[in-house]
């Protein structure tokens, strides 16, 4: 592929230190990656090889213990993800950068709409506008208008999670990611999410996602990265075990 990644992962490991224990927890490991426009990159493998720490590093949820993660804005520049400051970090999730995670956290009494607005008018988009596209984009997930106007807050979770991906998805950003984004959906809503990435993959976003499922690997998946479990995590496994 002649076309250079939006994202390139190199070596990239994280651990957690338990000073009060004096142990250090491994979780990912020397991992390699890249993402690219217009694809999805698919991140498969057994618990405990660090998956979903490889996209909170990305969004810098974490902080890497080693390696660099090196996005390409669209002016060619390229920034080190791993060390790049709070202010740089905090825009680039607000114009170009989002994650969908399995857990929803919204303010308390903000209405369902104005949740999954939200991403937009950080961007500048006016209200009346964002609320109507966040509309749209609810509509496509099969979530009942009736949910629109209150919080998500008592929500199931299959709606906690379609509210998740509406928000996610609604500002079409330059890079995705997604941490299972068909979990706790219904077969329906699940058919409705598979054509919604389609759609985002043909107009260019690049995305780098974990699934669980080998049938969704199969269908979205241009290029598949499996993590394997760092060795020392098996040897805590045997411990607990």
């Amino acid at each position: 592929m002649n076309e250079s990644p939006i994202l390139r992962v190199e070596a990239y490991s994280k651990h957690f230190d338990l000073h009060e224990q004096g142990k250090i927890i491994p979780s990912s490991s020397n991992v390699n990656l890249n993402v690219y426009r217009g694809r999805l990159t698919a991140l498969i493998g057994q618990t405990g090889a660090g998956k979903s720490t490889v996209l909170k590093g990305i969004y810098r949820t974490y902080l890497p213990s080693s390696g660099r993660l090196l996005y390409r804005m669209e002016n060619g520049h390229e920034i080190d993800l791993s060390n790049a400051d709070e202010h740089r970090i905090l825009e680039l999730r607000r114009t170009e950068i989002s994650f969908v995670t399995q857990f929803l956290h919204v303010l308390p009494r903000q209405s369902t709409e104005d949740v999954v607005a939200q991403p937009l008018l950080k961007k500048g988009m006016n209200k009346i506008q964002a609320r109507n596209i966040a509309r749209d984009m609810l509509a496509a997930l099969n979530l009942p208008e009736t949910l629109w106007g209150i919080s998500p807050a008592t929500f199931s979770g299959g709606e906690k999670q379609r509210v998740n991906l509406a928000r996610g998805l609604v500002s079409r950003p330059r890079l995705l990611l997604l941490d299972e984004p068909t979990a706790s959906l219904d077969p329906k809503t699940t058919k409705r999410v598979i054509k919604l990435i389609e759609n985002l993959k043909n107009e260019g976003v690049a995305m780098l996602s974990i699934f669980h499922q080998p049938d969704l690997v199969e269908r979205l998946a241009d290029d598949v990265v499996e993590l394997e479990p760092p060795l020392a995590f098996e040897k805590i496994l045997e411990e607990i075990i």
